[in-house]
């Protein structure tokens, strides 16, 4: 497998989306966003994206888009323009099913209790929500009180997904993100006693200071509290996107082979405590949806995970929230100034995005498959598409060769297929069919 770590140094998208977000142009607009919404079939169902953009105080390792929040105005002026964006939606898109709402940020409890049912009751006034079948939530387990889980549960969230990362005080103290053992699980049952039984939780492998050891008590100290899904993901380190990772000590991050070696000890310890593994960084319990849908085929990936949303289209609302419609994907503006000067001005905020081709709706499918189960068909996906690439992906599988060589992926005719050593290697796979990775010029973190 060395030459496998050799090639996993090379800097790969996560693919939550393709074409990936750096090639969104600005040649998408707000005309063009809101002639996609009305263009939508009358059947069609949505799924709702609100991302709010604040935490109390920003932890080094956090990539998201969100800043630290000292003052009340701004996030009451914020979720006024949530509010109005709501009604903007509406208005272009009709008042169509709602069948997945998710909350992501950012924390988004730190809107309160008031807003969040105001936002919540603007939702149900726009959009008909009596087809939702997944109503989520990230929480800060530092921030959950019985309070704030009985609003939530009331407001029909009956899914929360809690950012833990690490137990390790030592850890914790390295990535700024002080939470002692004792704060989840009171997080977590606050959450269970006021009715939301589905938990989520987020684990991360790659910290500084982080050993294999660490991350194996990690998982076992996460599962000893039964959450129906645990994900860990690899700490994406981007300084150069943002500044707030400049903090971490560069020499006391794990190095390639021992991010490998971690997510390999997660996998193993999650596997024997029961969890099935779910597509690159998600394990769920065997009786749980995401698990069923696994090995049913219909698991999808969207830019908040893996997800059973099968909705016709995404909203997003909210300061850099993206949106995915059969037509293409759209993105807000990033700044909460930007974002809320359009809004108040009674237009979309969307500044770029990108029309998808024939030959992006049948690569992102290869991308999709390859990214949930493991293995994809080529015949069968270039079948079923409108586009026909002119040497059958020849040059794709030519270069997925030394990737087969090392024992990662089997090439049987046309189908690729991830072998279980090759798992946490699936995005360099994927990057294989990524038709944009050659000429793009932005900079991603490295592939494990």
């Amino acid at each position: 497998m060395n030459g496998n770590l050799i090639r996993a140094e090379r800097n790969v998208p996560r693919y939550t989306s393709y074409p990936t977000a750096p090639h969104f142009t600005g040649t998408i607009g707000p005309e063009t966003y809101a002639s996609w919404l009305a263009a939508l079939p009358a059947a069609a169902t949505l799924s709702l994206y609100l991302h709010v953009p604040f935490c109390t105080e920003i932890c080094l390792y956090c990539g998201c888009h969100t800043k630290a929040a000292r003052r009340r105005d701004p996030i009451e002026r914020y979720a006024d323009r949530l509010a109005e964006e709501i009604a903007l939606a509406a208005a272009a898109a009709g008042r169509r099913k709602v069948v997945h709402l998710h909350w992501g940020g950012g924390t988004p409890s730190i809107l309160g209790e008031t807003n969040i049912r105001r936002i919540v009751d603007r939702l149900a006034d726009a959009f008909d929500l009596s087809a939702l079948r997944e109503h989520a939530i990230e929480l800060d387990p530092r921030q959950v009180t019985r309070p704030l889980a009985r609003a939530l549960a009331e407001l029909g969230v009956n899914r929360a997904s809690l950012g833990v990362q690490d137990f390790s005080p030592r850890v914790q103290q390295a990535i700024g993100r002080v939470q002692p053992f004792e704060i989840v699980t009171s997080a977590v049952a606050a959450l269970r006693d006021a009715g939301i039984r589905n938990i989520n939780i987020d684990l991360m492998y790659g910290l500084p200071l982080q050993t294999i050891r660490d991350v194996r008590r990690n998982v076992e100290i996460a599962a000893s509290l039964d959450p129906q899904r645990i994900a860990i993901f690899g700490y994406a380190h981007v300084p150069w996107m943002k500044k707030n990772q400049r903090l971490i000590d560069e020499t006391a991050l794990p190095n390639l082979s021992g991010r490998v070696a971690q997510a390999r000890a997660a996998s193993k310890t999650l596997a024997g405590l029961g969890y099935v593994p779910v597509g690159l960084d998600h394990f769920a319990q065997p009786a749980d949806e995401l698990a069923t849908a696994m090995r049913a085929g219909r698991l999808h990936r969207n830019f908040q995970g893996y997800t059973t949303d099968r909705a016709d289209a995404l909203i997003g609302l909210g300061a850099s929230a993206i949106g995915k419609l059969p037509q293409g994907f759209v993105q807000n503006a990033v700044d909460t100034g930007g974002y809320s000067r359009a809004i108040e001005a009674g237009r979309f905020a969307t500044v770029k995005g990108v029309a998808l081709s024939a030959d992006d709706h049948m690569r992102g499918r290869i991308i999709e498959r390859l990214m949930c189960d493991l293995t994809v068909d080529l015949d069968l996906i270039a079948r079923d598409s409108e586009a026909a690439p002119a040497d059958n992906f020849s040059a794709e599988l030519s270069a997925l060769e030394p990737l087969a060589a090392d024992g990662v992926v089997r090439i049987d005719g046309r189908r690729v297929t991830m072998t279980e050593q090759g798992r946490p290697f699936v995005r360099l796979v994927a990057a294989a069919f990524d038709a944009y990775l050659s000429r793009e010029q932005a900079r991603h973190s490295i592939a494990v």
